[in-house]
């Protein structure tokens, strides 16, 4: 059965064991791809990819609740009301 693997740089588990700093380096940057027996088995991403992928979902859900939003009636205030 074929694999999709969603990244450009792979390794196997044997590899990551041996060098884990080394696998993740030769990913440049971007996640790497920890084959088992020649399968998918987990994503090895750098801390850097992963923050930015938490702070893009943070900003998928703040729009979202804006959206949701922004049919709801503005309230004018005066900056001294508050």
């Amino acid at each position: 059965m074929a694999n999709l693997i969603l990244a450009e740089t792979t390794a196997s588990v044997s590899e990551l064991k041996k060098n884990p700093m080394g696998t993740v380096a030769a990913g440049e940057g971007f996640p790497v791809a920890i084959l088992n027996r020649n399968e998918p088995a987990f994503y090895c991403v750098p801390a850097k990819a992963y923050e930015a992928l938490m702070d893009k979902l943070e900003d998928i859900e703040l729009n979202a609740i804006a959206d949701a939003r922004k049919d709801q009636p503005v309230v004018k205030v005066q900056l001294d009301d508050l």
